[in-house]
C-alpha cells in the first residue's frame, strides 16, 4: 500500500502597501475600488512559494524570468512601499491551492474593511 504524502505548505499570500498615488495615477486601480473613501491604505496581496520578502523584492526590481518573462507586478514596482505582515504572516504557511484560494479571499476581506486593494 502506497502512503500519500499530504500537499507541501510552501506558499505564502503577502500584502504591500502601495503609495497612494496609485489610486490616482492608475486608471484600472481605480477603477476595480470606485468605492474607496481614501481614509484607508491601498494594498497588493499576492502568493508566492518564496518568502515575502524575496518576492517583495523581485516586485521593486521588475523581476524577469531566464527567457526574458516579466513576472514582477508593475504596480508594485511602481508603487510598493513596504510589506504589511500584520495582515497576513498568521495565515501563512499554506498549500498551492490554499494560497490560490486565499489570495482573492484576503484581498475581498480587505477591500470590505475600507482598504483600495488590488490583486491578480
Amino acid at each position: 500500500m502506497a502512503i500519500r504524502k499530504s500537499p507541501r505548505k510552501n506558499y505564502s499570500v503577502y500584502v504591500v502597501e502601495l503609495s497612494k498615488r496609485v489610486w490616482s495615477e492608475n486608471r484600472k486601480f481605480k477603477e476595480a475600488n470606485i468605492h474607496w473613501m481614501g481614509i484607508m491604505e491601498c494594498l497588493y496581496v499576492g502568493m508566492t512559494s518564496h518568502t515575502p520578502e524575496e518576492r517583495f523584492k523581485k516586485h521593486k526590481t521588475g523581476y524577469r524570468t531566464k527567457k526574458g518573462i516579466k513576472i514582477s507586478s508593475r504596480i508594485v514596482e511602481k508603487y510598493g512601499l513596504y510589506l504589511r505582515p500584520s495582515l497576513y504572516e498568521k495565515l501563512n504557511p499554506l498549500t498551492k491551492a490554499e494560497a490560490t484560494k486565499l489570495e482573492e479571499e484576503l484581498a475581498i476581506s480587505l477591500r470590505r474593511r475600507g482598504y483600495a486593494v488590488w490583486w491578480n
